[in-house]
């Protein structure tokens, strides 16, 4: 019987043949990752073992990207806690600010990851890699500080569901909305401890940007990992990055999968989540009567080049709507400056937008953007729970940056067509 790709990333670190799913596996590494909440703690766990050094000084990847810029006291000892492990144990691929970015944005950039590795970081998106053809997932803190130590960690094999979706994609639709579509068809839970793996002629003609947007929430369907098997585009992407060599895996034709779901995106429109769930879709054109306070372009999930890119496209020669505002963040510093050369910093800044250093920000209720009592928030991020941006009596309702940008100017969730 043939294997999927995950299942042969993971027999390939596990120095397997064959694995079956549900099998307990213990596997060999190729990156572990922390940010300034998680690795506070795996740094705590990590000293009580009393060890003198990590596995690898080049495979522990530490990015500060949630309260960074420190927004307080507490904030700025966190943020000192990882920088002070970072210089005591001689991690060499330690992002400080200037250099850093919004770590599912920055690793790919950096070329830290790769086709066929083998990653688990203690953030539940570091699922976002498997855009690349990796297994990539999030762990504990506590996991996480064992494989700082070790370079290995278990898994139990999971089963895998086929996402298969064919036809032309409509303009204004993309990666994002291919992702709602199948959290709202499976619901939240839907791929709980599953393998997501996306493939069809609409994938393969989707750019690198917006299949990292797809498999970064494939966390929210509950799967343990999303991916992609890596083509002639992921290669474009990898090659004069890679750090390593790298490995491609391919599913067999004849693996087994738990399920299999298919969509037209051809019939597709831009999808908005609704609160308080990911799952909670609807097409934006049923969403016209939504008022909104503030809109968010950025995060790990649309954080990219081509989601500024689509946003500046929509916002230039027009005026954010005077009752709400707009924060745009750009994923890396490297972004960051490509938007700037290209016109687009400009762009939003003459819109009435403010836009910030790279950083998690409002998506994970940080700073940067936090909601009061009633506001509702239009984001390209990728979680809409309760409180999830502020006050536990706020909205968040979740979209692609067409849209967000398109109801920057309205004022009211609106189509990208209607502006």
């Amino acid at each position: 019987m043939g294997m999927t790709i995950s299942q042969k990333i993971l027999a390939a670190h596990a120095g397997r043949e064959h694995l079956e799913a549900g099998e307990l596996i213990n596997c060999k590494l190729d990156l572990v990752l922390g940010n300034d909440v998680t690795a506070p703690v795996a740094i705590a766990e990590f000293n009580r073992l009393g060890l003198k050094q990590v596995f690898d000084q080049e495979r522990v990847v530490l990015v500060p990207d949630h309260f960074t810029p420190a927004k307080d006291i507490k904030s700025a000892e966190q943020a000192k806690t990882v920088r002070d492990f970072a210089r005591g144990y001689g991690i060499k691929n330690y992002f400080e600010i200037g250099t850093m970015g919004i770590e599912h944005c920055l690793l790919p950039e950096q070329g830290l990851v790769g086709p066929g590795d083998l990653v688990i970081g203690a953030d539940s998106h570091t699922c976002t890699y498997g855009a690349l053809g990796a297994f990539a997932t999030g762990v504990g803190s506590t996991d996480m500080a064992a494989a700082m130590a070790t370079g290995e960690a278990w898994f139990k094999v999971p089963e895998s569901i086929k996402f298969i979706y064919y036809g032309k994609t409509p303009r204004w639709v993309g990666g994002k909305d291919f992702i709602l579509q199948a959290i709202g068809d499976i619901g939240v839970d839907g791929a709980r401890y599953m393998s997501m793996e996306f493939c069809g002629e609409a994938i393969t003609n989707l750019s690198i940007d917006n299949r990292f947007s797809m498999a970064n929430m494939a966390i929210e369907a509950g799967g343990k990992n999303g991916i992609i098997a890596p083509d002639d585009i992921t290669l474009a992407y990898v090659q004069g990055r890679a750090k390593r060599p790298y490995t491609i895996y391919q599913s067999d034709h004849d693996a087994v999968y738990a399920d299999e779901k298919e969509y037209d995106v051809s019939k597709m429109e831009p999808l908005i989540a609704y609160p308080h769930l990911p799952e909670n879709t609807r097409p934006v054109s049923a969403a016209a009567d939504v008022m909104i306070d503030q809109v968010v372009i950025g995060s790990c999930t649309n954080g990219r080049i081509e989601d500024l890119q689509t946003a500046a496209s929509i916002l230039k020669g027009h005026r954010v709507h005077p009752e709400l505002r707009v924060i745009i963040f750009p994923g890396t510093q490297e972004i960051y400056l490509e938007a700037l050369r290209r016109g687009y910093i400009e762009t939003f800044v003459e819109s009435g937008a403010v836009v910030s250093t790279p950083t998690c920000g409002p998506c994970l209720g940080g700073h940067m953007g936090i909601l009061a009592k009633g506001e509702k928030a239009l984001a390209t991020t990728n979680r809409n729970f309760v409180g999830r941006m502020g006050h536990p009596e706020s909205e968040v309702y979740l979209c692609n940056p067409a849209v967000a940008a398109a109801s920057a100017i309205k004022g009211r969730i609106t189509a990208p067509w209607e502006v």
